[in-house]
């Protein structure tokens, strides 16, 4: 499974955007919620969903949108099953580590 993942920096922080290829440039809407996956924002290099996660493990701030990045991480143990959001049905989780 591909994922795509953005990373920039922000002061001393890396921030990493990452979502399930399939998600890019989809508009998720649940009630009165409204999210863009956009490629200004998640689109950068296309990637293994492992890759990702490697990088996940080394980032402050992350931000993952998607079944398969998101489950990886909570198998990984980097993100709690109660702390997702979904959205539409669709996994959402962040990451913020100071």
């Amino acid at each position: 499974m591909d994922v795509y993942i953005n990373l920039r920096k922000l002061g001393r922080f890396t921030i990493l955007a990452t979502c399930d290829a399939e998600l890019l440039g989809q508009v998720l809407r649940d009630d009165k919620i409204v999210f863009e996956v956009k490629e200004s924002f998640y689109k950068g290099s296309k990637v293994s969903v492992e890759e990702a996660i490697e990088l996940v493990k080394r980032c402050a701030i992350v931000n993952m949108v998607g079944r398969h990045v998101v489950k990886h991480a909570i198998q990984e143990g980097l993100v709690h099953p109660e702390a997702i959001l979904r959205i539409a049905g669709v996994p959402h989780a962040q990451i913020v580590r100071m």
